[in-house]
């Protein structure tokens, strides 16, 4: 069996929505090269959460098979769908959600794991669990009306003291644009996650390959 390949996290789509459009601009953001898609969807049933994820794996992983698929927060769902065969490959925690050593035990050592931070503090007590963690988030890069985490932004120089302080690599996210993406990935972060950025986007894959093109600039 050849190795998997490294994790790109250089454009991490989290989704939202629940309908047809949702599975689509997954398709779209996997075919244009985004690495991750973070299947997100907080207030429905689990039930429909589960059917939503295996849309979003089947559609993505048939698009691109490098992208890796992710399910926020419920590690169980993650876990169902992987049982069921789809090209599901971990869960996003949040400090509230499983424990990551819980998460990991369920999931096994080959799914990606990965945990949002967002202070110092936060990347600090991840360090206690980067042998079980891949990649951290940490945000809000800016204010957003998607998530309220209840954390001050970062802006561009609050990622250099956390990826400073982290031996695992961190995406930034909260209202990032494409146009931010080469200044965060100066200031140390692995990439930057898009929602209404591409979520909204008449044209998603043309967006996610304005970031891809942006941070290969840098």
């Amino acid at each position: 069996m050849s190795p998997a390949p490294a994790l790109d996290l250089r454009c991490y789509l989290v989704t939202s929505g629940t309908g047809r459009r949702t599975v689509e601009v997954a398709a779209a953001a996997a075919a244009a090269g985004a690495g991750v898609v973070q299947v997100r969807a907080k207030d429905i049933p689990t039930a429909e959460l589960l059917q939503l994820v295996l849309a979003v794996a089947e559609a993505v992983r048939a698009a691109n098979p490098g992208t890796r698929v992710l399910v926020d927060d419920r590690a169980d769902v993650a876990a169902a769908a992987r049982r069921r065969g789809a090209a599901v490959h971990g869960v996003h925690l949040g400090q509230d959600d499983l424990p990551v050593t819980d998460a990991r035990a369920l999931l096994g050592p080959d799914a990606l794991i990965g945990l949002t931070t967002g202070t110092l503090e936060l990347v600090r007590a991840a360090e206690e669990v980067r042998d079980q963690v891949d990649y951290l988030g940490a945000g809000p890069f800016r204010l957003t009306p998607t998530k309220d985490s209840g954390r001050p932004p970062l802006g561009i120089e609050g990622y250099r003291a956390l990826t400073a302080a982290s031996s695992l690599p961190i995406v930034a996210i909260g209202d990032v644009t494409p146009e931010d993406a080469p200044a965060l990935v100066q200031a140390g972060a692995a990439g930057v996650a898009l929602v209404r950025a591409v979520m909204d986007a008449p044209d998603p894959a043309r967006t996610v390959r304005t970031v891809l093109a942006g941070i290969a600039g840098v």
